[in-house]
């Protein structure tokens, strides 16, 4: 049976929330740096691409406030206990980073 496109859109929902999660809750020891040189994305960019998308159907979010949709919480307090000063060798990693992901 093929999947409906109401279905479709609740199981890509799932997802994104199941990844969402992950990141946020169950790996925040991972940075956002570090998910930048690996992947060319982060949690930021999740909030940025949810604003994005929410713009698309005629609902205006601010970049704060899809950073709460996706943190859970004000972005601030999330950074305070969760993200650490860049290293030296993560801002070379990112720059170098940045000209593969494009």
């Amino acid at each position: 049976m093929d999947p409906s496109a109401e279905d479709i859109v609740r199981i890509e929902a799932a997802v994104f929330r199941r990844l969402r999660d992950h990141l946020v809750k169950r790996r925040p020891d991972v940075q956002n740096i570090d998910l930048m040189i690996l992947a060319g994305f982060c949690r930021n960019c999740l909030a940025d691409w949810y604003r994005e998308a929410a713009a698309e159907h005629g609902v205006a979010l601010g970049k704060e406030e899809a950073r709460e949709r996706v943190y859970g919480e004000p972005f601030d307090a999330w950074k305070a206990r969760h993200q650490r000063e860049a290293t030296p060798a993560q801002l070379a990693a990112f720059e170098q980073a940045r000209k593969r992901h494009g």
